[in-house]
């Protein structure tokens, strides 16, 4: 099933569809990044946000750091839920950071609750072994 975002009756009836397939839950943002500053924040990620916006694509990026100590803010938080699209860009150290591992736990959640969200992780020059079983510091 193609989904366009502007034309809602550009969804197939269920009959040419997927049974499985859900339409996208209703949000402020078609997409959320979520990734590691220091890795990909000046290369892939602002590459990624700048296609997706010239794309007319409504993208949640946080342009803050999050410094040791700080707790996710309530605004990450809120947009994680009221995205449809979640993009984890998975790269050397986003599994060893605490916030990129909690915003991935949240995305997780989202998904069992069967809400229609989707998940597309990005593998940033890893493999997933490298970044299976990692904690947070």
């Amino acid at each position: 099933m193609e989904w366009n975002r502007s034309d809602p009756s550009s969804e197939s009836d269920s009959s040419s569809s997927d049974s499985t397939t859900r339409p996208l839950p209703a949000g402020k943002y078609e997409v959320f990044l979520s990734f590691r500053g220091p890795d990909v924040r000046t290369t892939f990620a602002d590459s990624l946000y700048h296609f997706l916006v010239h794309s007319k694509i409504r993208t949640f990026y946080d342009d803050e750091e999050l410094r040791k100590g700080d707790k996710i803010a309530p605004s990450l938080v809120r947009a994680i839920h009221e995205s449809k699209i979640y993009i984890p860009i998975l790269s050397q150290g986003y599994a060893s950071s605490k916030w990129c591992l909690e915003e991935l736990s949240l995305m997780v959640k989202s998904l069992n609750r069967n809400q229609g969200h989707i998940l597309l992780p990005v593998f940033y020059f890893v493999e997933p072994r490298d970044v299976r079983r990692q904690e947070g510091s």
